[in-house]
């Protein structure tokens, strides 16, 4: 697993192998986002536990619970949601540089800026606009489980959506933020 290395200049080159220097706004997002991946980190031991308690019950016991069942299907959508950014922020999403390994570094630096710019930030706002009437609508209703047994809070569930991509688009600008000193700022 490649770290982030941080050289006596203030830049960080994380497994892309761009140097950027770090920006408050880059820094305070990263932490957030930190602490939400820790937190969807912790959730994939629930997950194991909640799954082997399940099959135990099931195998062992002739028992079948919904409520576990749903409630694995939610701890993963959570971790899932929750570890895009963490994933962002770490750079372990999936990135072709086949071409970008070839170019100089102010060039990778504008293709950096163009991809975040264009996908990241464009698909995490698209994802932020339709997401908040559903997931309103899911608060406005108490939205629950269809199913007898199930978990009641299905808002809560839902309010991941926006979260995540919130989350999501906070590291997104403050990768933006990084690129934009390193291109503008002569760093």
């Amino acid at each position: 697993m490649t770290a982030h290395m941080r050289s006596e200049d203030g830049l960080e080159t994380g497994p892309s192998g761009i140097a950027l220097p770090t920006t408050g706004f880059s820094r305070a997002a990263d932490r957030l986002i930190g602490w939400a991946g820790e937190a969807a980190s912790a959730l994939w031991t629930v997950l194991v536990l909640v799954i082997v308690f399940q099959v135990a019950l099931r195998y062992g016991f002739g028992l079948g619970s919904i409520m576990l069942e749903e409630m694995q299907w939610h701890l993963y959508a959570v971790g899932f949601l929750l570890g895009l950014a963490f994933t962002e922020v770490r750079e372990r999403n999936v990135r072709i540089d086949v071409l970008a390994e070839k170019f100089s570094h102010r060039t990778r630096l504008w293709i950096e800026l163009f991809g975040t710019v264009v996908f990241l930030l464009t698909f995490s706002v698209v994802v932020i606009w339709y997401s908040l009437p559903f997931v309103a609508t899911s608060w406005q209703l108490g939205e629950v489980s269809a199913a007898p047994g199930g978990l009641p809070y299905r808002w809560l569930l839902k309010s991941f959506i926006t979260t995540a991509f919130v989350l999501l688009a906070l590291a997104g600008i403050g990768r933006l933020t990084r690129v934009w000193v390193a291109l503008f700022s002569g760093r």
